[in-house]
């Protein structure tokens, strides 16, 4: 679990929340220049993705969106930062009691559809990589950090359980909106680090560079867009949801 990967300098695709859109999410990679190769994929120029976690749940290919971020991340053509929702998953099989809501139902659905040997290899695999992951990384000589929902800039360079709490829900007050949505502080509002910060887990509907950070989580699941950015170029890179696969509660 080493945050500090800043030996490595890209040039990344930085992928928002995937959410188990696996069409769109493949054919993100086709934009970006990635080409197929034996099940997976790989960039002919030596790109690497960076997937800012949350693969699963809500959408409808789940498990297929995880396993295909697994393998390129064990192929070396990818980085992974875990989200809340691979938290969760994590937990379940583990086989701690959690509750099986806001989309974890979709996972959990088709990882009990599978014969037992494969429930069993998933459920080793998944813990394998959650565990090797770190809730956020340094890359490219300091220049850039990339987390699922956020960190401020006296947390980067180190680790505890606030700080992987931070980058796993961001900063939220404790209230909730008569939707029964968390309140959350605007972090980025308040941000003054020198790296660039690229998030996602709050939808935005267009990606804006504020105080240095990013926000690439783009709604693909709720009917929106899947987006990533490239690094160092600083450029968008989007696909159109197929559909609206998810209308609830975020």
């Amino acid at each position: 679990m080493e945050f500090d990967r800043r030996n490595e300098k890209g040039p990344f695709d930085i992928i928002g929340d995937i959410h188990g859109c696996l069409e769109e999410f493949k054919e993100l990679l086709g934009k970006l220049g990635y080409v197929q190769d034996k099940g997976t994929f790989r960039h002919p120029l030596g790109r690497k993705v960076i997937f800012l976690g949350d693969l699963g749940d809500r959408g409808p290919h789940c498990l297929k969106s995880i396993e295909l971020a697994m393998q390129m991340v064990r192929q070396g053509r990818a980085l992974y930062v875990p989200g809340n929702h691979c938290n969760k998953l994590n937990k379940y099989l583990q086989g701690r009691n959690v509750q099986i809501t806001h989309g974890l139902e979709k996972t959990v659905g088709e990882w009990k559809d599978l014969p037992l040997a494969q429930r069993n290899r998933f459920a080793k695999e998944f813990q394998t990589f959650f565990n090797a992951a770190s809730p956020y990384l340094i890359l490219d000589e300091g220049r850039l950090v990339v987390t699922h929902a956020g960190i401020q800039s006296g947390m980067i360079g180190s680790l505890n359980k606030r700080i992987r709490d931070f980058c796993f829900y961001g900063d939220p007050t404790g209230e909730v909106t008569p939707e029964g949505l968390p309140v959350r502080r605007d972090w980025a509002k308040k941000y003054c680090g020198k790296a660039l910060v690229v998030y996602g887990h709050t939808p935005v509907e267009k990606p804006e560079f504020r105080n240095h950070t990013i926000d690439i989580d783009t709604g693909c699941v709720t009917g929106g867009q899947l987006t990533a950015l490239r690094y160092p170029e600083r450029k968008l890179v989007q696909v159109q949801a197929k559909e609206v696969y998810y209308s609830g509660r975020r």
